[in-house]
């Protein structure tokens, strides 16, 4: 994976728009904190092989090294996920992007796939 580059991520973004696509959705907020700190609340979301079609894609933020990606669906609703830092299109043509935190581990996910992702 690369570090996000806005421009090249905004293409590819595009490149879904309007699609029926699948997407993989996961977020935790501190799946390893609480290991260190018994103080810090874990939180987290999975969601996978969830088919929408997005009308719109953006990619803000960046200032600090961590994006926002949000999806704007055809009825209206939106998917939203911060904290991206890396990117990457694999064999499969999977648009995976991933968020690490400060000790390298995943933090947020949003990947998009025109087929089913794995089972």
């Amino acid at each position: 994976m690369e570090k996000i580059n806005r421009e090249t991520v905004q293409t590819l973004l595009n490149d879904y728009q309007d699609e029926k696509v699948y997407v993989h959705v996961e977020v935790t907020s501190g799946m390893y904190a609480s290991h260190m700190d018994e103080r810090v609340f874990n939180s987290g979301m999975f969601l996978r092989n969830v088919q929408v079609v997005f009308t719109q894609g953006a990619i803000r933020g960046g200032d600090n090294g961590e994006f926002r990606v949000g999806l704007k669906l055809d009825n209206g609703g939106w998917i939203y996920v911060l904290g991206l830092t890396h990117f990457e299109v694999n064999d499969n043509g999977e648009f995976i992007m991933h968020g690490f935190n400060y000790d390298g581990k995943l933090a947020s996910a949003l990947e998009i796939s025109t087929k089913e992702f794995f089972k």
